[in-house]
Formats: C-alpha cells, sequence, structure tokens
C-alpha cells in the first residue's frame, strides 16, 4: 500500500505505532473507514476500463481497513451509540460475552469500555412518547398532531424539529407547514454546507421555528433552543429508523431541559423498543444522580457563532492583505496592467475549478477598480 499521514507519525524502534488515535463517532467512522478502498476501487476501474486512467492509479489508494489497523497503536472510540466493532475491540473477552453495557459493572471495568452518561449541566435525557401515524377517531394523523404540539412549543419561544424519511417528503411538509403560518425551512443533502451552517445559524436566532430534515440532524448538533422532535413515520425500520439513528435523534433534545420527542409510529418495532429502553435507562442513571447530589438541570446557553461570518471575515482580511501587496507592486507596475493581470489569473483558477482563489480575485480586482476610479477622480 502507498504510503499515507500515518506513515509520518511517531513510531517506536520496532516500528509499531507509537501515537494515540481518537474515533470520533465511531458508529459513523468506522463503516466509512471500511468503505473507502472499495469506493475508490469501484470509481478508478471504471475509468481505467474505459481509458480514462493507467493501471497504475489503482495504486494510488487508501488503506484497506486491515492496513488501517496494523497502522494505528492504542485506540479510544467515542460514540453514544457503539457498535459490536468497538465492543469487540475494547474487550478482553469473546464479545459474545459482553453486556450491551457493561461499563458500570467489573466486567466493564476490565474490557476497557466507560460509559458517561451524567452531563454536567445536569440535563437528562429527553422524554420519550409515541403517538399513532394515522388518523383515528379524533385523532386527525400525524403530520396534524405534529403541527398542534409544534405551535404549542413555538408560544414558549422554543425551537421544533421534525423528520421525515424522504428529501421530497421534507419539501413537502415544510411548504404545508408554510401554509399554515409555521416559519419553516428544510434540510437535506442537496444543500450545500454553507448553507446548512447558514440554515440552522437562522434555526438558533429565531428567524424560522421549525427544520424539517431527512439524515442530517444526528451527530454532534447542539441546539439548546431545540426542545420538540417529531420523528414521523418512526415505524418504518430501516437505516433511518434504526435503533441507532432514533438514538441520535432523540439525544439532539438534550440540551434543553423540557426536551421532549414524539415518535409516530402505528407498531412498536424492535428499534423503537430498543431506543426508548436506552434512553429510560440513561434517564433513571442521570435523575438519581441528581437527586442524590441536589442538582438542578440547566439549559445550556450557548452564543449563535454562524460559521460563514468566520469565513466572510478571513475572506475580507486576505482581500486586503492582498490589496496591500499589489499597491507595493505599483510602484514598478501600471495599474492598469495589474488588473489585467489579475482578471487573467482569476479566469485560470476557475478554469482548474479553483473557486475559492477565484473569489479572492474576483475581490481583489474589484478593489483595485475602485482605486483605480479614486485615481481618475471619479467613482464607479
Amino acid at each position: 500500500p502507498p504510503d499515507t499521514l500515518l506513515s509520518y507519525f511517531p513510531h517506536k524502534a520496532d516500528k509499531s505505532p507509537d501515537f494515540l488515535t481518537i474515533i470520533d463517532e465511531s458508529h459513523v467512522t468506522v463503516p466509512q473507514l471500511h468503505a473507502m478502498y472499495a469506493g475508490d476501487q469501484a470509481r478508478k476501474e471504471s475509468l481505467v476500463e474505459h481509458g480514462f486512467r493507467l493501471p497504475s492509479a489503482k495504486d494510488n489508494r487508501p488503506l484497506k481497513f486491515n492496513e488501517f489497523e496494523e497502522r494505528i497503536g492504542q485506540i479510544v472510540f467515542t460514540s453514544a451509540t457503539p457498535g459490536p466493532y468497538e465492543f469487540e475491540k475494547s474487550s478482553t473477552h469473546h464479545p459474545a460475552s459482553l453486556t450491551r453495557h457493561p461499563s458500570s459493572t467489573e466486567e466493564g471495568r476490565k474490557t476497557g469500555v466507560v460509559e458517561q452518561v451524567i452531563r454536567p449541566t445536569g440535563l437528562i435525557d429527553p422524554v420519550v412518547e409515541i403517538k399513532p401515524v394515522n388518523q383515528k377517531g379524533t385523532y386527525k394523523g400525524q403530520v396534524s398532531d405534529f403541527i398542534e404540539e409544534a405551535e404549542k412549543v413555538i408560544t414558549k419561544g422554543e425551537r421544533v424539529i421534525g423528520t421525515t424519511l424522504t428529501k421530497k417528503m421534507a419539501e413537502d411538509l415544510t411548504e404545508f407547514l408554510k401554509e399554515k403560518g409555521i416559519k419553516t425551512e428544510y434540510l437535506h443533502s442537496d444543500i450545500q454546507t454553507i448553507d446548512r451552517i447558514t440554515i440552522l445559524s437562522n434555526f438558533r436566532r429565531g428567524v424560522f421555528d421549525v427544520l424539517i430534515g431527512v439524515n442530517l440532524l444526528r451527530e454532534g448538533l447542539d441546539l439548546p433552543e431545540l426542545s420538540l422532535i417529531g420523528i414521523l413515520d418512526a415505524d418504518r425500520e430501516g437505516f433511518l429508523r434504526s435503533e441507532t439513528s432514533l438514538i441520535q435523534i432523540i439525544g439532539r433534545a438534550a440540551r434543553n431541559i423540557a426536551g421532549r420527542v414524539i415518535l409516530y409510529a402505528d407498531t412498536v418495532t424492535g428499534s423503537i423498543e430498543r431506543a426508548m429502553k436506552e434512553t429510560n435507562r440513561r434517564r433513571a442513571i442521570q435523575i438519581a444522580y441528581n437527586t442524590k447530589h441536589g442538582i438542578t438541570p440547566k439549559t445550556i446557553i450557548k452564543k449563535v457563532r454562524d460559521i460563514t461570518e468566520t469565513f466572510s471575515n478571513e475572506h475580507q482580511k486576505a482581500v486586503s492583505d492582498l490589496v496591500l501587496i499589489d499597491k507595493e507592486a505599483l510602484k514598478s507596475k501600471k495599474l492598469e496592467q495589474l488588473i489585467k493581470e489579475k482578471k487573467i489569473q482569476m479566469n485560470g483558477a476557475v478554469k482548474i475549478l479553483d473557486f475559492e482563489s477565484a473569489a479572492l480575485l474576483r475581490d481583489e480586482i474589484a478593489e483595485l477598480q475602485k482605486l483605480e476610479a479614486e485615481m481618475r477622480g471619479t467613482y464607479l
């Protein structure tokens, strides 16, 4: 296999790894590591077959998973929903002998599995309830109930998330809620990363009250203003409604003391049963701890920081620095010629799809044109 970044990490005299590897959100990262090699080979196989790449292109590849394992030393997995692989690697026993949550037992201390359930804020996992999907009697069905529950939360100044199974459902539900006078936006994989960040920032600021999504509302998303999550069609067994997915989505409501989750399901699936059992187990531990130590849970207070603002500030600083360099260059070069050169560089950046450099050059040219107008005594 080719050298990778891991080749440059510290190693002992016997060439064994001498560094610690931490895999965050391991329930997602480990499968991704497994898939990297196969995905790369599948793409290059087609390119080589049709003559767009030489066969040697396949040699420059990601590591296979077993090769990755050979190149790392001690490892720590962090996940709210670890899988069999993590338990197996953390165990000195056969994985079949492991309990699902061994950390509080003597077995857990032997296996190296540590569970962190208590939060510094005293916050507990949200209350989870089940409501039917379909209309029955006076009950109007999941969408009508979700709207009714959302309106109650919105009047308190809090936010709501709804999760659907498809992008089309997310878009349709968003439009329907807007027609009902509820400020709503949707979030799914077709939306660019920067736009997603802006949407989430606006959600926290209260620009709109309800966010509808598919599978982008799981790991690592901290929304303290969020107090209600509605999981539509929760009884449709599959990746989006697996035990792991349900536990991760439920966890998004654990940043607010009023956090609550509604599972819309006509049937209690195995995944729902296990997710609720795990959530209730954690709640029981958290409540008991708070009671014992006299802790009153508090909602997280977190300043809304839009990363796009940081990007914008850094971009503007870079443009300003470039203009300062340009002013030095004007001592030996005409401004008109400099602008012409910058335009050629910008077009060149666009051709190689280097849009970040092209954007910098575009704004640099704009500043130079302003300078040119000032020198002529006029303003564009």
